[in-house]
């Protein structure tokens, strides 16, 4: 169950990538933890990483997945629910 500083923190983290990136994120319930990632280009990750890592940086933990189809920016927040 997310507590009010928690359902905050997914909504200023949301709210703030979305108006980076132009695009709404995705929000992913796990057992424990909401994970949050976006999809990333890399002229932004160039000239803007400041503005992202400070969003990114929300999280509990967060990271830069990079493939051969591109980048996906990610943040974690830890619930404590350990339900599946």
């Amino acid at each position: 169950m997310r507590d009010h500083r928690q359902t905050a923190v997914i909504h200023a983290a949301t709210t703030q990538l979305t108006a980076l990136m132009g695009q709404s994120p995705r929000v992913i319930d796990q057992p424990g933890a909401i994970r949050i990632e976006v999809d990333v280009s890399e002229d932004f990750l160039t000239h803007h990483w400041p503005l992202l890592h400070a969003v990114l940086d929300l999280g509990t933990t967060f990271g830069l997945r990079t493939t051969a189809t591109g980048h996906t920016a990610w943040l974690r927040l830890e619930t404590g629910d350990t339900r599946p």
